[in-house]
């Protein structure tokens, strides 16, 4: 499925992802926000910028995007002691606000 970002350019998600729910409401885990832009998280430990954040991972079990970060930060952050993984889950989920309520506006809202 292809969704238009603000400037006009083609995010492509997979086919059995939910639709972005509207602004404010629960997220669903249908992957376009983290696929139309890198998040605070991404910039600081994946030294990302712009495009589709590499830690976008989908999951085939249940058919929804989740958080690479959140999941494995060992496999993105390679000199994460194991010791801090668990921290390292807990502050991800906080500071991306997991699971908690869509904040990427809809398209129609973006002109």
């Amino acid at each position: 499925m292809a969704i238009p970002d603000s400037h006009d350019k083609i995010i492509w998600l997979h086919q059995q992802a939910p639709g972005k729910p509207a602004l404010g409401q629960p997220c669903n885990g249908c992957g376009t926000c983290c696929a139309t832009e890198p998040c605070p998280m991404a910039i600081v430990f994946l030294w990302q910028r712009r495009g589709r954040c590499r830690a976008l991972e989908w999951d085939e079990a249940v058919s929804l995007y989740r958080c690479g970060m959140l999941r494995r930060p060992e496999y993105y952050v390679r000199t994460l002691p194991h010791f801090f993984r668990h921290i390292m889950r807990r502050l991800v989920k906080r500071w991306i606000a997991a699971d908690t309520a869509c904040d990427t506006p809809d398209e129609e809202n973006n002109a």
